[in-house]
């Protein structure tokens, strides 16, 4: 194609975006900004022969349109549908399957090295945000690439955000080396009259060609990128085609790692996502109204209630914190860090960095709340056990989108959490029936002097049993009826679930005990010993089974001989990674919801009358 039938496509690709995310949802700001970089790769290299790994993946919706994946953005994150983040299983045009930051250099070092070592051609690039770019990971991956050599080239999205506006001094690094306009001419320049410059042979010439290093590093100093072993070129405009199609052709013939600065602008080409490029970083489904998108309601969902709530109890206690990993707005915190400024910490995309950075704090006499999605929090394990559990400091976690999340699939569902923090000693775990028992918590985890997490789920904060409203004691179940031969004992979001079939079983009969566990860990040992009492003992849970609730149960149950006469089933997601698609079809798919769980239990009792 032409340069000018090039232009035409971008803004083609951009009207189509715009079109259909707002029809299906996903993520629109990211991928509006990367349209001519993405268009500028697939002109100079050729996938899937030249392999490009994109970092996190969430701009990855332009990269499908040009490999022939258009007609499936009409199925973009839905059950059985096109994947919102690369898939190699989807497409080999899609090299590594990609879905949390800051994992892209690395993987495309591995790949790169793989090459190497069978001898195989090829470019490999990996493409990552300034945002992923504040994660460990992403310079523990260059120091290794520059010490390699090996022929890498990451490409440096810089457009000043991750979710939401990037923060840290690498952000004020980026930002000098984006204004100093003249940094690129001078250094082609300078290295175009060094290169003229004769050398006479022998020791002179040894002398003089140290003279140019010299000149060149005094004149143009290095950046970290060309510290670490890189050749750093740009800064260059991420929307100028003919420029990034004719640095990327001058990149594929330069030998070892090369970086490549692009200054981008996301949400380019859509007004309001320019405008507000962090609401518009992820659109939901059918969301044509700005002002549906923008409007914050008090109290609508499990974040809401959490910004309001640790707002409301920082205005009494001054030594409570608040700490994000580059999302303040997604977790509910943007009223906590209008509010309190100093007392408000956003690390960027480091969440193991977070954590250790709250036992700090907790070390230091404060109460620090780290406010993470579950999935993400995943990347901070060793910093919980190591950092903060060993200590027994008072660091809380506020465990957001945990359970199924929906359409972003298996890199973002929040199944694990159970399994990998109530194994760890010290630690106190916590899920919330509803939003006024979710508030209660919080309080109680910022008095408890203790590592405490508590576990939500996304969207609404349902409103179910709020006449139970017991006191939060630690390792105390409430129990909000009583019953006989059959207990239902449900954790967080499956107490609607959990509510509708024991009015079944009443349908049927049946006096059903309804228990809230409140407390995974630790677990409440007075309802443990109950369970001697039933023939049917049953736990719900939107956890992975292995490691959750219903192992917990088991194990203490069994122990102390309280099992040993009951039917035991724990209604968990199974040993499988959850794909895309609505929690509704999740919980169906896996007989989480209602019809599920009632028909399950009426073919277990059935069988052992």
């Amino acid at each position: 194609m032409s340069l000018r039938e090039l232009q035409a496509l971008a803004g083609e690709i951009r009207a189509f975006l715009v079109s259909s995310v707002r029809e299906t949802g996903g993520h629109l700001a990211s991928n509006l900004g990367v349209v001519e970089l993405t268009i500028a790769l697939h002109y100079c290299f050729d996938s899937p022969g030249d392999k490009i790994v994109w970092d996190v993946g969430h701009q990855c919706y332009v990269h499908k349109l040009l490999t022939g994946r258009g007609a499936g953005f009409k199925t973009l994150r839905a059950r059985g549908g096109m994947s919102g983040f690369p898939k190699a299983s989807e497409s080999p045009h899609d090299a590594f399957n990609t879905g949390h930051a800051s994992t892209s250099v690395s993987a495309a070092l591995g790949l790169a090295a793989a090459r190497d070592l069978a001898g195989e051609g090829g470019a490999v690039i990996a493409v990552i945000g300034d945002g992923a770019m504040s994660g460990g990971l992403a310079f523990e991956a260059l120091n290794c690439a520059g010490r390699a050599g090996t022929n890498l080239i990451v490409i440096l999205n810089d457009n000043q955000m991750s979710i939401s506006k990037s923060a840290g001094a690498l952000t004020n690094y980026l930002n000098d080396l984006r204004t100093r306009r003249t940094y690129l001419s001078a250094k082609r320049g300078l290295s175009r009259l060094l290169e003229k410059t004769p050398l006479v042979g022998g020791l002179l010439a040894g002398a003089a060609s140290g003279f140019k290093n010299f000149m060149k590093q005094m004149l143009v100093p290095p950046t970290v990128f060309d510290d670490y072993g890189f050749n750093y070129i740009g800064p260059a405009d991420g929307h100028d085609l003919r420029r990034l199609i004719s640095v990327l052709e001058r990149v594929k013939g330069m030998k070892g790692p090369i970086l490549l600065h692009v200054h981008t602008k996301k949400g380019k080409g859509c007004p309001e996502a320019e405008l507000d490029p962090e609401r518009f970083h992820s659109v939901n489904q059918k969301s044509n109204d700005t002002e549906e998108i923008s409007e914050v309601r008090e109290w609508n969902t499990y974040s809401d209630v959490f910004g309001w709530q640790i707002t409301r109890l920082a205005e009494k206690n001054g030594r409570i914190a608040a700490i994000t990993a580059a999302m303040p707005a997604s977790v509910g915190l943007s009223g906590f860090r209008e509010r309190f400024p100093d007392r408000f910490f956003d690390v960027g995309i480091a969440e193991g960095h977070a954590v250790t950075f709250a036992a700090g704090l907790a070390k230091g006499g404060f109460i620090p709340v780290v406010a993470v999605y579950s999935t993400f929090l995943q990347r901070g394990y060793d910093q919980i056990l190591h950092d903060a559990a060993i200590s027994n400091l008072h660091v809380v976690f506020a465990v957001d989108r945990a359970g199924i999340s929906g359409g972003d699939g298996e890199t973002h569902q929040g199944l694990y959490d159970l399994a990998y923090l109530s194994h760890i000693p010290n630690m106190v775990v916590m899920t919330p029936k509803n939003r006024w028992e979710f508030a209660d918590m919080l309080e109680f985890a910022l008095e408890h002097p203790a590592p405490t997490a508590i576990r939500y789920p996304r969207g609404a904060a349902g409103g179910i049993f709020k006449e139970a409203r017991a006191p939060v004691e630690l390792g105390r179940a409430e129990v909000i009826e009583s019953g006989r031969d059959i207990i239902l004992i449900f954790a967080g979001d499956m107490a609607e679930t959990a509510a509708a079939v024991s009015e079944r079983l009443k349908k049927d009969g049946r006096s059903p005990a309804l228990v809230n566990i409140r407390f995974i860990k630790p677990v409440d040992g007075e309802l443990v010993r109950s369970l001697a009492e039933y023939r049917y003992v049953f736990t719900l849970e939107t956890a992975a089974g292995s490691g959750g609730l219903g192992s917990i149960i088991a194990r203490e149950g069994l122990c102390g001989g309280f099992l040993k006469n009951a039917e035991f089933y724990s209604f968990a997601l199974p040993d499988e990674f959850v794909p895309q698609g609505t929690r509704s079809e999740a919980m169906k798919e896996y007989g989480l919801d209602a019809d599920g769980v009632y028909r399950r239990i009426r073919e277990i009792m059935e069988k052992t009358l």
